[in-house]
C-alpha cells in the first residue's frame, strides 16, 4: 500500500512546480507520471527511509512498467525518470531536511538509470538534404494544404520551434526581413512552460525563399490574428484558409501532416520535433565560439546551456569521425599564439587553469 504521506510530498512537489517554476499543465503532468514509479517502488515506507529498500530504485525500473508491456522503459524515458526522481528527492531534503535527514545528497547521486538497459538508439534528426528534399516535392498550389505543410516543414527547421508553438504562432509574430519569431504566449504562442521569446531562423537563402512565398501569399489573404500555418477549410473540393484559431491539439495536427509529406518524398517518417533537433545541430556544428554556442542556446529557448549541451550536442556519427580525425592535424594549422601569454598559461597550476577556462568561457559569451 503507498504510503499516504508519501503521496501528499510528490503532490506539494508538483504545486511548487507549477506555483514557483510556472510549469504548464501538461509538464506537471508528465512529472506526476514520472514520480508514481518512485511511490509503487517505496510502497509503505517513507520516502525518508528509502535508502534501505532492496532491490534499488533502478533495478525495480530495469523489470518495471505501467503501462502493462513487457521488456524495460525506453531509455530516453527511464533517464527523465531518475532526473525527475532526483530533482524531487532534493526539493525534500532543502525544504524538510529533518524529516528527510536520511536523504545524503551522496544517496541522491548514486540514482541513475539501470545499466543492463540497452543505450539508447543513435540520435536522430531532420538533415538540411532531408529538408532540401521535402522542399523539391512538387506541389500543386491549388492543393493549398499540402503546400502548406511543406512550407511548413522548412518553417520547422529554420526556426527550432516546437510544433505546439509553431501550430499556435500567428502571422503578426513572423518578420521575415529581419529573420524573427515572437515566440509570445501574449499572442497567443503555445510555447512550453509559457516562455517569451524573440528567436531566430537559420540564414540558408534557398530555405527562406519557399517561406518568403508562402508568408507573402497568406498575409494577402488573411488579418494579421491568423495563424501563420494556416487552418484550411476543404468543402466540395475546394479548399480556402481559414482565420479561426487553432485546436488545442494542433501540434498532432502538424505532426499527422508531416507525415504526408515524408510519404510524398519517399522519406523514412521523422516527427516535428527531430525538426528542432535537425535545426540544433546543424546551428551547433557551425558554432565556432562559445558565444555562438550559448546563442544557439537562447534561440532554443533554453534557460540553461547545459539543457542545449545534454539533449542536442550529440553529433552525427560520420561528423564525430571527421572531428576525431582533425584532432591529428598538425598543429601549425593552428592559429599563432602569442608567445607572451603563452608562456604566462604554462606557469599557472592546474586549479587556476581551471578558473581561467571558465573566466574565459564567460567573457566569450558576453
Amino acid at each position: 500500500m503507498i504510503n499516504r504521506n508519501n503521496y501528499y510530498a510528490t503532490k506539494e512537489y508538483l504545486r511548487f512546480l507549477g506555483d514557483v517554476h510556472q510549469l504548464d499543465r501538461r509538464s506537471i503532468e508528465r512529472y506526476w507520471s514520472y514520480l508514481k514509479y518512485i511511490l509503487i517502488w517505496a510502497d509503505a515506507p517513507s520516502l525518508g527511509e528509502v535508502t534501505a529498500i532492496r532491490p534499488t530504485f533502478a533495478t525495480f525500473l530495469s523489470t518495471t512498467r505501467r503501462d502493462g508491456d513487457a521488456g524495460s522503459l525506453a531509455p530516453a524515458t527511464l533517464k527523465k525518470v531518475i532526473q525527475t526522481v532526483k530533482r524531487f528527492f532534493t526539493w525534500l531534503k532543502l525544504t524538510y531536511p529533518r524529516e528527510y535527514r536520511n536523504l545524503t545528497p551522496a544517496w541522491i547521486d548514486t540514482l541513475r538509470p539501470p545499466r543492463s538497459v540497452q543505450p539508447a538508439p543513435e540520435h536522430t534528426f531532420v538533415t538540411l538534404e532531408e529538408i532540401r528534399q521535402l522542399a523539391a516535392v512538387k506541389v500543386d498550389r491549388a492543393d493549398v494544404a499540402l503546400w502548406r505543410d511543406q512550407v511548413g516543414t522548412v518553417m520547422l527547421f529554420l526556426s527550432g520551434m516546437r510544433a505546439g508553438a509553431f501550430g499556435t504562432m500567428p502571422i503578426s509574430a513572423v518578420d521575415l526581413d529581419q529573420r524573427t519569431i515572437k515566440q509570445w504566449p501574449s499572442l497567443g504562442v503555445a510555447t512550453k512552460n509559457g516562455k517569451a521569446a524573440t528567436t531566430y531562423l537559420l540564414d540558408i537563402p534557398e530555405l527562406l525563399a519557399v517561406v518568403e512565398e508562402w508568408n507573402t501569399f497568406i498575409r494577402t489573404q488573411l488579418p494579421p490574428t491568423a495563424m501563420w500555418y494556416t487552418p484550411i477549410i476543404s468543402q466540395w473540393g475546394e479548399q480556402s484558409l481559414s482565420a479561426d484559431a487553432p485546436g488545442e491539439n494542433r501540434n498532432l495536427a502538424v505532426s499527422k501532416r508531416v507525415r504526408r509529406l515524408y510519404k510524398l518524398a519517399a522519406l523514412p517518417y521523422k516527427s516535428p520535433h527531430k525538426f528542432r533537433h535537425g535545426h540544433a545541430i546543424y546551428a551547433l556544428q557551425h558554432a565556432k565560439t562559445m558565444a555562438d554556442y550559448k546563442a544557439v542556446s537562447m534561440n532554443l529557448m533554453h534557460g540553461d546551456i547545459r539543457v542545449t549541451d545534454g539533449i542536442y550536442a550529440p553529433l552525427a556519427g560520420n561528423d564525430v569521425q571527421q572531428r576525431i580525425a582533425g584532432l591529428t592535424h598538425p598543429a601549425a594549422a593552428l592559429p599563432q599564439a602569442n608567445s607572451n601569454l603563452t608562456a604566462l598559461i604554462q606557469t599557472l597550476p592546474k586549479e587556476q587553469l581551471a578558473a581561467a577556462l571558465m573566466t574565459i568561457a564567460q567573457q566569450l559569451s558576453q
